[in-house]
Parts: structure tokens; C-alpha cells; sequence
């Protein structure tokens, strides 16, 4: 296959470089989905000072960007199997610029929402392209490692998102503009570094286009292949997903993501909420307190990214929902915590859910599908996992209004084993196979 000698390359030092700049700059758009979902949570107390939010309008306030994900990843990601992965990388930042100056000046709550609504869709499109464009240029050995560095930057992208609460909130009444127009000035940047990354060999090949990736795979590697047409590729369409031989997988990808999404965004969203009741009204403390969970989280996902490769896809991914699980039911069965409790127990679930179930979701979708729906696949399943998500920021503070704290976290401590029994039931390992071989339909 010609895609073997992205394993061994005549010149591999320039494809390391290559592989480091595809990583780096897709890297980029998770980053900012980190970002900008997690800026509101930060953003929410100052708004809530400024503006008069009704309950309904705050639950859309903070669910609009990820019912826009859901779009995103939907339709966006099947677009990239048809137009491309260079075209939907680099236009997709357009809407990461554009809409997050919008809210950055948005006159009301309503156009706020709306706003953010927008600005989801580019944030649920960036999923399944740049979790594509890495996986169809890393090597075999390393191509787990190269995923989850995408889900890592997420976190890095919530935790500075946190700082910048720490750093912009003395700065008065509209510290939380300058918040979401530093989200605009960071898309920015990784606009600019996106411009000029080459299409996809593989995506190339399955539309027929076989001397362009051949030249594409000799400037990357020195290699002169021969890129041979795969002509069963034209046969697989976005509806096999749900096909006797694809639909095994696609209940796994969608499944896990889906519980895990449910679990952590329920928690991630309000933790500043929830915190806040403990720390005597001081919203530095509470914006304290949320960094150390927010970065323990990274913890997680730097220690999966050093494992996935060595240890494999599978044994993490059962680790990560068993850690998740028991974290969130010892929070359940806690009915009258303390500061501190809530943050360890918090970090403790966060750290586990992590270190698996929030960086495979970059690396599974990618993996499990041919090349003519890898991106339309992975879209599909991050669009159910924003179904999760939704859920999770919805029906949280209406069962936290009815039962209580340790009542909703009892219903996310559930999700999490079903997520587990997902795992254990139906997760293959992949772990230092070719996507061919994964694949074998598809040569």
C-alpha cells in the first residue's frame, strides 16, 4: 500500500515536521472548542450581574453553542468527505472568527444565544475534520498518540479559558466581552496557520485522484508510490454506518461518546455553579477552585495520550469509565459536602473521564470507517454525543432544583456505567494496525 511509507519514509525527518504542523494547527480548532465552550460557564456570573436572565433563557444561554455542534457535526462532517478536508479545515475557523466577535458585542441575551448558537456549528464541524486530517497522515505507530493530542488541547483550550477569567474579570462590567473577543483573536491566529496544508492522499485517492496524492506522498516523504484506484470506496456511503457490517461500530463510537458527553458536560458546565455555594460568594475562589478541576482533567488526558499507543485503546477506555463511575457515585451518596471534598471528587472523575473516554472520542471514529465516510462517521457520532451534551447541560439544574446535588450526579454516575457496559461489550482494539487493515473493504 502506498500509505505504508508513512511508516517508513525515505526522508523522515520532513515528515515528522509535516506531521508535527498537521497536529499542531488541527490541534488549534480543539483548542478553541475547549475554549469557547467552557469561556461561558466562566462568562455566566459576570452576565448574570449585568443582564436579568430567566432560568430558561441562562439553560440556553449556556446550551446554544453545543445544540449548534450538533449541526455542525451532523452536516459539516459529511460535507468533508465530499468537498475535502483541506477546504472544511481551513473555512471552518472563518465561523470560530466571525461569530465570536459577534457575541463579544451582542446588544441582549437573545442575540447572545443566537450567537452562540452560531459559533457551535463551526465548533461541531472542526470534530470530525481535524480528528480526520491527523489520523489520515499519522504513522500507524503513533496515530493513536496524534488523535489524543487533539482531545488534550480541548482541555488546555478550558483551562486557559479559566485564567482568562482570572486575568479579564477585575476589568468591570464588560470583562466577559473582552472574554469571548479573546476567542475571536486566537481563532485568528490559527487561521492564518491553517492556510497552506495540503489535501489528504487518501481522501484524494477515493475520489479518484490518484497522481495527486502520489505527488502529495513523495513531497512529504521522498517516496516515488504508486497510488492504485480503490474502486470499492465509491460503493460505501454515509448510510452503510448503519449496515450489518458497520453498525457494531457505530453504536460503540456514538455509545461511549454519548455517555461520556452526558456525564462530563453535566459537571464541566455548572462546576463554577456549583462551587460558587461554597466559597462565600467570592468569585475568584470559585474561579480558583474550577482551574484545579479543569486542569486535573488535563492531567487525564496528557497521562491517555502517553498510554493509548502503549497500553491500548480498549484497557483505557474501560479504566477511564470504571474511574469516572465510581468518582461520581461517591459524589451521589455524599448528600452535605464540603469545598474541598467537591473539588477532589470533582478532579477525581474529571481526571478518570479523561484520560479515555475525552480523547478516544478523537481517535475511535477515525479509526473504525473507511476513508469515503471516516469523516462523515466521525461527524455522526460527535453529533449523538452533542445529544448527550445537551441533555447534560438541560437536565441538570432541573433535577438539582427538584432532588438536589447528590440526586443529579446519581443520574450522570448511571450514564457513566452505561458507558462502561458499552465499552466492555462491544470496543475492539486497534492499536497498531493500519487503517486498511482495520478496514479491509476498502483495498
Amino acid at each position: 500500500m502506498a500509505y505504508d511509507y508513512l511508516d517508513n519514509p525515505a526522508n523522515p525527518e520532513k515528515l515528522r515536521k509535516f506531521q508535527r504542523k498537521v497536529k499542531i494547527v488541527s490541534a488549534g480548532g480543539t483548542f478553541l472548542d475547549g475554549f469557547d465552550l467552557t469561556i461561558i460557564a466562566v462568562a455566566m456570573p459576570l452576565i448574570l450581574k449585568q443582564w436579568d436572565i430567566m432560568p430558561i433563557e441562562q439553560s440556553l444561554l449556556v446550551a446554544s453553542a453545543i445544540i449548534g455542534s450538533f449541526i455542525g457535526a451532523a452536516w459539516l462532517g459529511s460535507l468533508t468527505d465530499t468537498f475535502g478536508r483541506k477546504a472544511m479545515i481551513t473555512i471552518d475557523l472563518l465561523a470560530f472568527v466571525l461569530f465570536a466577535i459577534l457575541t463579544a458585542v451582542a446588544p441582549n441575551v437573545l442575540w447572545l444565544i443566537a450567537f452562540r448558537f452560531l459559533l457551535g456549528i463551526g465548533i461541531g464541524a472542526d470534530y470530525p475534520i481535524s480528528a480526520t486530517l491527523v489520523a489520515e497522515f499519522s504513522s500507524t505507530k503513533n496515530r493513536g498518540k496524534q488523535g489524543t493530542f487533539l482531545a488534550a488541547m480541548w482541555f488546555v483550550g478550558a483551562v486557559v479559558a479559566y485564567i482568562s477569567g482570572l486575568v479579564l474579570a477585575p476589568l468591570g462590567d464588560h470583562a466577559w466581552r473582552y472574554m469571548f473577543l479573546l476567542g475571536a483573536i486566537m481563532a485568528i491566529i490559527i487561521f492564518i496557520f491553517r492556510i497552506g496544508l495540503p489535501e489528504s492522499p487518501r481522501w484524494l485517492a477515493s475520489k479518484g485522484r490518484e497522481k495527486e496524492a502520489e505527488k502529495i506522498i513523495y513531497e512529504l516523504t521522498g517516496n516515488v508510490v504508486e497510488v492504485k484506484p480503490e474502486p470499492s470506496q465509491e460503493k460505501v456511503k454515509i448510510s452503510a454506518l448503519f449496515s450489518q457490517k458497520f453498525i457494531k461500530r457505530t453504536i460503540f463510537v456514538s455509545g461511549f461518546w454519548f455517555c461520556y458527553a452526558t456525564s462530563y458536560y453535566g459537571i464541566s458546565m455548572y462546576t463554577p455553579t456549583i462551587l460558587s455555594a461554597f466559597t462565600g460568594g467570592s468569585l475568584q475562589l470559585t474561579y480558583i477552585a474550577s482551574s484545579i478541576v479543569s486542569i486535573l482533567g488535563l492531567g487525564g488526558a496528557i497521562i491517555g495520550m502517553n498510554l493509548v499507543d502503549r497500553w491500548g485503546r480498549r484497557p483505557l477506555l474501560i479504566t477511564s469509565f470504571t474511574g469516572l463511575t465510581a468518582g461520581l457515585s461517591v459524589l451521589a451518596f455524599n448528600p452535605n459536602p464540603t469545598l474541598t471534598f467537591l473539588v477532589v471528587l470533582f478532579s477525581i472523575a474529571v481526571l478518570f473521564a479523561n484520560m479515555g473516554g475525552g480523547i478516544l472520542n478523537f481517535v475511535y471514529p477515525t479509526e473504525l470507517f473507511p476513508t469515503s465516510i471516516r469523516a462523515g462517521a466521525s461527524g455522526f457520532a460527535t453529533s449523538v454525543s452533542r445529544i448527550g451534551s445537551i441533555l447534560g447541560v438541560l437536565v441538570f439544574p432541573n433535577v438539582v432544583a427538584v432532588w438536589g446535588n447528590a440526586a443529579a450526579l446519581g443520574v450522570f454516575a448511571v450514564v457513566a456505567l452505561t458507558g462502561l457496559i458499552i465499552t466492555i461489550s462491544l470496543a475492539p482494539e486497534t492499536k497498531g494496525r493500519r487503517l486498511e487493515e482495520i478496514n479491509p473493504e476498502t483495498h
